[in-house]
């Protein structure tokens, strides 16, 4: 353990390049030398030989190989969370620093959950260019899940996406942006909407799940944030739905519920449509927090903070315009 003291205090002694702090970490993350070299932009030769030099110079292996996977050593385990703490110190630094001197520049990578992140980013991200043309935003396509363990890793900065409270997880902060209710969404052809529903101009009315107990549905995937709502909401209601297909987009979902093939369940972000549609609060009106996330304690620079506030103001008005 001391060999590892002893490195990492002579690192710190120099100006500090994390370069091989980075590629040891993206090693770990990527399972094999040729999707981290991939990743990193360097060919598989060049990160063996770094990795070779830097074993060489510890006297101690940092990875399990196999054929297809390299696995941390118990060694290289503690390695990684000192050369974590070095790659995310350098950088909080260097963003401090940037802010202080007014110097407006530096990259902000992004998590985006489909279709709602990706319109908001569309909208906003003109003005915040407007005010930070030497900031490059990274946006990535991805789910809540993912989001987390990128932001764990250090591969995002901040992520955004909703998520019901007991999704959320320790050493993350949230800001919440928005609360949005899931509404019940079934065709407007349907007999209890003839019976129940409001018409397209008027606020939703609210109903029982239960009513809807021999209809089929149309669901979001398991595994997304929203199906931790939606399948309690069924348990509650006393039964178990007659799914017709799962499906990532809630567009789908939506498209599906206006050709009248099946009922659904939606964020009211997506409650559009509504000469076909008709929408319903359910009992309990279940909500969900559309949140920025970010590490617990991490440093959010001036532009991350611009971002989040644009972010803000496009979920109430978008909202607004909803209702």
């Amino acid at each position: 353990m001391d060999k590892f003291f002893l490195y990492f205090r002579l690192r710190k002694d120099v100006c500090l390049d994390t370069k091989i702090e980075e590629y040891i970490l993206k090693i770990a993350s990527a399972g094999n030398l040729t999707k981290a070299a991939a990743q990193l932009f360097i060919t598989q030769p060049a990160l063996t030989q770094q990795l070779q030099k830097l074993e060489q110079e510890l006297g101690v292996p940092l990875f399990h190989r196999t054929k297809h996977e390299m696995k941390l050593t118990e060694a290289g385990s503690v390695y990684c969370s000192y050369a974590k703490k070095i790659v995310e110190a350098r950088k909080e630094a260097y963003s401090i620093v940037s802010d202080m001197s007014m110097n407006l520049t530096g990259t902000l990578r992004i998590g985006l959950t489909r279709e709602r992140g990706i319109d908001m980013f569309i909208h906003i991200f003109p003005e915040f260019y407007s005010r930070y043309p030497q900031v490059r935003i990274m946006p990535f396509e991805l789910g809540a899940t993912l989001q987390h363990t990128m932001l764990l890793n250090g591969d995002l900065d901040l992520g955004c996406a909703p998520l019901a409270d007991k999704d959320k997880l320790p050493g993350f902060d949230y800001t919440t942006l928005c609360l949005e209710s899931i509404l019940l969404a079934i065709p407007r052809s349907h007999p209890i909407a003839t019976e129940k529903a409001n018409s397209p101009d008027e606020p939703f009315a609210t109903i029982n799940l239960s009513e809807f107990k021999n209809e089929t549905f149309v669901l979001i995937s398991q595994g997304s944030s929203l199906r931790t709502i939606i399948d309690p909401l069924f348990k509650a209601a006393g039964f178990e739905p007659d799914i017709l297909f799962e499906t990532t987009s809630n567009r789908t979902l939506l498209n599906i519920t206006a050709a009248g093939l099946a009922c659904s369940i939606l964020p009211h972000n997506y409650a559009t449509n509504r000469d076909k549609i008709a929408y319903f609060y359910m009992n309990g009106q279940p909500k969900w927090n559309i949140n920025v996330i970010c590490r617990k304690g991490q440093y959010l620079t001036r532009a991350a903070k611009y971002f989040i506030e644009l972010a803000q103001d496009y979920l109430y008005e978008h909202a607004a315009a909803i209702n």
